[in-house]
Protein backbone atom coordinates (compact mmCIF):
# COMPACT_ATOMS: atom_id res chain seq x y z
CA UNK A 1 0.00 0.00 0.00
CA UNK A 2 1.51 3.43 -0.67
CA UNK A 3 2.24 5.65 2.20
CA UNK A 4 -0.12 8.70 0.48
CA UNK A 5 -2.55 6.26 0.94
CA UNK A 6 -1.96 4.98 4.73
CA UNK A 7 -1.74 8.68 5.51
CA UNK A 8 -5.01 9.92 4.37
CA UNK A 9 -6.95 6.36 5.95
CA UNK A 10 -4.81 7.58 9.07
CA UNK A 11 -6.02 11.46 8.88
CA UNK A 12 -9.85 9.85 8.04
CA UNK A 13 -9.74 7.90 11.28
CA UNK A 14 -8.79 10.83 13.10
CA UNK A 15 -11.81 12.93 11.62
CA UNK A 16 -13.86 10.26 12.12
CA UNK A 17 -12.96 10.25 15.81
CA UNK A 18 -13.16 13.97 16.38
CA UNK A 19 -16.81 14.37 14.54
CA UNK A 20 -18.24 11.02 17.37
CA UNK A 21 -16.57 12.93 20.40
CA UNK A 22 -18.11 16.11 19.27
CA UNK A 23 -21.93 14.69 18.91
CA UNK A 24 -21.22 13.22 22.12
CA UNK A 25 -20.37 16.44 24.03
CA UNK A 26 -22.45 19.09 21.81
CA UNK A 27 -25.91 16.58 20.57
CA UNK A 28 -27.30 16.33 17.56
CA UNK A 29 -29.06 19.70 15.75
CA UNK A 30 -30.58 17.70 13.16
CA UNK A 31 -34.54 18.06 12.84
CA UNK A 32 -37.08 18.97 15.43
CA UNK A 33 -35.56 18.35 18.74
CA UNK A 34 -37.16 16.23 21.45
CA UNK A 35 -38.68 17.51 24.78
CA UNK A 36 -35.89 17.81 27.04
CA UNK A 37 -36.02 15.03 29.78
CA UNK A 38 -37.21 15.38 33.35
CA UNK A 39 -34.72 16.39 35.75
CA UNK A 40 -34.02 13.65 37.90
CA UNK A 41 -34.11 13.99 42.16
CA UNK A 42 -31.30 15.50 43.05
CA UNK A 43 -29.99 16.70 39.64
CA UNK A 44 -28.34 19.97 39.91
CA UNK A 45 -31.33 22.23 37.76
CA UNK A 46 -30.15 23.77 34.26
CA UNK A 47 -33.12 25.76 33.91
CA UNK A 48 -32.79 28.86 34.93
CA UNK A 49 -35.58 31.11 33.39
CA UNK A 50 -37.87 32.61 35.89
CA UNK A 51 -41.41 30.80 36.24
CA UNK A 52 -44.23 32.97 36.71
CA UNK A 53 -47.75 31.74 38.62
CA UNK A 54 -50.87 32.69 36.15
CA UNK A 55 -53.77 33.70 38.87
CA UNK A 56 -57.14 33.22 37.44
CA UNK A 57 -60.49 34.88 38.56
CA UNK A 58 -57.89 37.87 40.16
CA UNK A 59 -60.20 41.86 39.68
CA UNK A 60 -59.59 42.81 36.02
CA UNK A 61 -57.24 46.04 36.34
CA UNK A 62 -58.41 47.31 33.43
CA UNK A 63 -61.55 47.98 35.42
CA UNK A 64 -60.60 48.43 38.99
CA UNK A 65 -57.97 51.19 37.61
CA UNK A 66 -61.23 53.41 36.82
CA UNK A 67 -63.70 52.54 39.45
CA UNK A 68 -64.38 51.17 42.70
CA UNK A 69 -64.05 47.16 42.66
CA UNK A 70 -67.45 45.99 43.69
CA UNK A 71 -69.33 48.75 42.45
CA UNK A 72 -72.46 48.39 39.69
CA UNK A 73 -70.09 50.63 37.60
CA UNK A 74 -67.62 48.00 38.01
CA UNK A 75 -70.29 45.03 37.12
CA UNK A 76 -71.38 46.92 34.08
CA UNK A 77 -67.94 47.20 32.78
CA UNK A 78 -67.48 43.50 33.20
CA UNK A 79 -70.58 42.95 31.52
CA UNK A 80 -70.05 44.87 28.94
CA UNK A 81 -66.19 43.26 28.54
CA UNK A 82 -68.02 39.86 28.26
CA UNK A 83 -70.09 40.64 25.28
CA UNK A 84 -67.58 42.56 23.89
CA UNK A 85 -64.20 40.80 24.70
CA UNK A 86 -62.38 43.88 22.26
CA UNK A 87 -64.07 46.67 24.56
CA UNK A 88 -61.37 47.94 27.20
CA UNK A 89 -62.17 50.26 29.69
CA UNK A 90 -58.49 52.20 29.14
CA UNK A 91 -58.81 52.25 25.42
CA UNK A 92 -62.96 53.63 25.62
CA UNK A 93 -61.07 56.51 28.19
CA UNK A 94 -58.78 57.74 25.05
CA UNK A 95 -61.12 57.66 22.93
CA UNK A 96 -63.40 59.77 24.91
CA UNK A 97 -60.60 62.50 25.33
CA UNK A 98 -60.70 63.05 22.00
CA UNK A 99 -64.19 63.40 21.36
CA UNK A 100 -64.95 65.23 24.38
CA UNK A 101 -62.22 68.27 23.14
CA UNK A 102 -63.63 67.50 19.02
CA UNK A 103 -67.11 67.81 20.42
CA UNK A 104 -66.47 70.15 22.27
CA UNK A 105 -65.07 72.91 20.25
CA UNK A 106 -67.18 71.97 17.08
CA UNK A 107 -70.33 72.98 18.73
CA UNK A 108 -68.70 76.08 20.08
CA UNK A 109 -67.66 76.87 16.00
CA UNK A 110 -71.21 76.43 15.33
CA UNK A 111 -69.71 73.09 13.14
CA UNK A 112 -72.61 69.96 13.93
CA UNK A 113 -72.24 68.61 10.87
CA UNK A 114 -68.79 66.95 11.54
CA UNK A 115 -69.63 65.53 14.66
CA UNK A 116 -73.20 64.58 13.54
CA UNK A 117 -72.07 60.63 13.86
CA UNK A 118 -71.17 60.91 17.22
CA UNK A 119 -74.24 62.36 18.41
CA UNK A 120 -77.33 60.69 19.40
CA UNK A 121 -80.33 63.01 17.88
CA UNK A 122 -81.40 63.73 20.80
CA UNK A 123 -78.19 65.99 21.96
CA UNK A 124 -77.89 67.25 18.69
CA UNK A 125 -81.39 68.56 18.40
CA UNK A 126 -80.25 70.34 21.63
CA UNK A 127 -77.26 71.60 20.23
CA UNK A 128 -78.85 72.79 17.12
CA UNK A 129 -81.42 74.64 18.89
CA UNK A 130 -78.31 76.83 20.45
CA UNK A 131 -76.60 77.58 17.46
CA UNK A 132 -79.67 78.37 16.00
CA UNK A 133 -80.20 80.66 18.60
CA UNK A 134 -77.05 82.29 18.25
CA UNK A 135 -77.60 82.70 14.45
CA UNK A 136 -80.68 84.74 15.41
CA UNK A 137 -78.99 86.56 17.81
CA UNK A 138 -75.93 87.62 15.27
CA UNK A 139 -73.69 86.32 17.82
CA UNK A 140 -70.62 83.81 17.16
CA UNK A 141 -68.29 82.19 19.71
CA UNK A 142 -64.66 82.33 19.56
CA UNK A 143 -63.16 79.14 22.12
CA UNK A 144 -59.40 78.07 22.26
CA UNK A 145 -58.91 74.22 24.21
CA UNK A 146 -56.04 74.85 26.59
CA UNK A 147 -56.65 70.56 27.96
CA UNK A 148 -58.19 68.40 29.76
CA UNK A 149 -57.48 68.55 33.86
CA UNK A 150 -59.51 65.56 34.97
CA UNK A 151 -61.68 62.90 33.26
CA UNK A 152 -62.94 60.17 35.65
CA UNK A 153 -65.96 57.90 35.35
CA UNK A 154 -68.58 58.54 37.51
CA UNK A 155 -71.14 56.26 36.62
CA UNK A 156 -71.83 52.59 33.87
CA UNK A 157 -74.87 50.76 32.86
CA UNK A 158 -75.43 47.90 30.71
CA UNK A 159 -78.85 46.37 29.98
CA UNK A 160 -79.06 42.53 29.16
CA UNK A 161 -81.53 42.88 26.87
CA UNK A 162 -80.49 45.09 24.39
CA UNK A 163 -76.91 44.56 25.28
CA UNK A 164 -76.34 48.26 25.53
CA UNK A 165 -73.35 50.03 27.69
CA UNK A 166 -73.49 53.13 29.59
CA UNK A 167 -70.50 55.01 30.72
CA UNK A 168 -70.73 58.17 31.98
CA UNK A 169 -67.79 60.55 32.25
CA UNK A 170 -66.48 63.82 34.26
CA UNK A 171 -64.66 66.22 32.12
CA UNK A 172 -62.48 69.32 33.67
CA UNK A 173 -61.22 71.08 31.27
CA UNK A 174 -59.47 74.61 30.65
CA UNK A 175 -60.34 76.75 27.72
CA UNK A 176 -60.47 80.53 26.72
CA UNK A 177 -64.17 81.70 24.87
CA UNK A 178 -65.15 84.57 24.28
CA UNK A 179 -69.41 85.94 22.40
CA UNK A 180 -69.07 88.25 19.74
CA UNK A 181 -71.62 90.49 17.87
CA UNK A 182 -70.80 89.45 13.97
CA UNK A 183 -71.38 92.80 13.01
CA UNK A 184 -69.16 94.76 14.88
CA UNK A 185 -66.95 92.19 16.45
CA UNK A 186 -68.15 93.76 19.61
CA UNK A 187 -67.51 91.08 23.17
CA UNK A 188 -70.84 90.10 24.90
CA UNK A 189 -69.37 87.38 27.11
CA UNK A 190 -66.39 86.53 27.84
CA UNK A 191 -62.80 86.97 27.67
CA UNK A 192 -60.09 86.42 25.12
CA UNK A 193 -57.31 85.88 27.68
CA UNK A 194 -59.06 84.79 30.39
CA UNK A 195 -58.43 80.94 31.20
CA UNK A 196 -61.43 79.26 32.58
CA UNK A 197 -62.47 76.29 34.12
CA UNK A 198 -65.57 73.96 33.10
CA UNK A 199 -66.88 70.96 34.04
CA UNK A 200 -69.29 68.78 31.93
CA UNK A 201 -70.68 65.27 32.79
CA UNK A 202 -71.39 63.49 29.09
CA UNK A 203 -73.11 59.98 29.00
CA UNK A 204 -71.78 57.37 25.81
CA UNK A 205 -73.57 54.45 24.82
CA UNK A 206 -73.14 51.59 22.40
CA UNK A 207 -74.43 48.42 21.61
CA UNK A 208 -71.83 45.94 22.66
CA UNK A 209 -72.73 43.23 20.25
CA UNK A 210 -72.84 45.96 16.90
CA UNK A 211 -69.83 45.66 14.38
CA UNK A 212 -68.95 49.44 14.92
CA UNK A 213 -66.50 50.29 17.95
CA UNK A 214 -67.67 53.44 18.32
CA UNK A 215 -69.77 55.53 20.74
CA UNK A 216 -72.52 57.72 20.61
CA UNK A 217 -72.85 60.90 22.92
CA UNK A 218 -76.34 60.37 24.89
CA UNK A 219 -76.77 63.29 27.73
CA UNK A 220 -74.57 65.50 28.38
CA UNK A 221 -74.57 67.93 32.19
CA UNK A 222 -72.43 70.58 33.43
Amino acid sequence: MEPAVIQLLILAGIAVFLILRLRAVLGSRDGFESKPMARQEGADPVDRKPRFEVIEGGPDTDITDHVAEDSAAAKALAKMKATDPAFSVDEFLQGARGAYEMILMAFESSDLDSILPFLSRDVFNSFDEVVQLREREGLRVEASFIGLRELEIVAATYDDETHEGEITVKFVSELTSVVRKVDSDEIVDGDPNAIKRQKDVWTFAREMTSDSPNWKLVATDG
